[in-house]
């Protein structure tokens, strides 16, 4: 069975496609750097929105609270930019997350890949032996 859009996944998808090009060109704070917009969940009601981002070829923690805190400042600015992109009555309250899913992902594949090559080494020796 097909899945239901609902208008608050209609306009998290907006939204997160005018960030993404809002973060890049419009914002000046040099804190905030490469931005990826993951991710938009606008609440049922429309009145605010999480945005999920990731900061490209930055790891530190500092930097990414600096990001983050930068992020937040331009809420406002972001949020009345949007408005003149998508129109809507009302536009949701933008509240930044650092989405930290991209960087687990690295640490897992890390792992596993250090297991199968700890697996290899040992299928060797198995092998070898016998």
């Amino acid at each position: 069975m097909a899945r239901e859009f609902h208008r608050a996944d209609r306009v998290a998808d907006a939204m997160r496609r005018e960030l993404s090009q809002l973060i890049q060109r419009e914002v000046r704070d040099p804190r905030v750097g490469m931005v990826n917009v993951n991710d938009v969940e606008v609440s049922r009601d429309l009145s605010s929105a999480k945005v999920f981002v990731t900061l490209v070829g930055n790891d530190d923690p500092a930097a990414i609270e600096a990001s983050m805190d930068a992020l937040k400042r331009a809420a406002g600015f972001l949020r009345s930019q949007l408005a003149r992109a998508i129109q809507m009555r009302s536009i949701p309250r933008l509240q930044f997350r650092y989405d930290e899913t991209s960087v687990r992902g690295q640490e897992l594949s890390a792992l596993i890949d250090k297991a199968v090559k700890e697996d290899r080494k040992h299928s060797d020796d198995d092998s070898e032996e016998g």
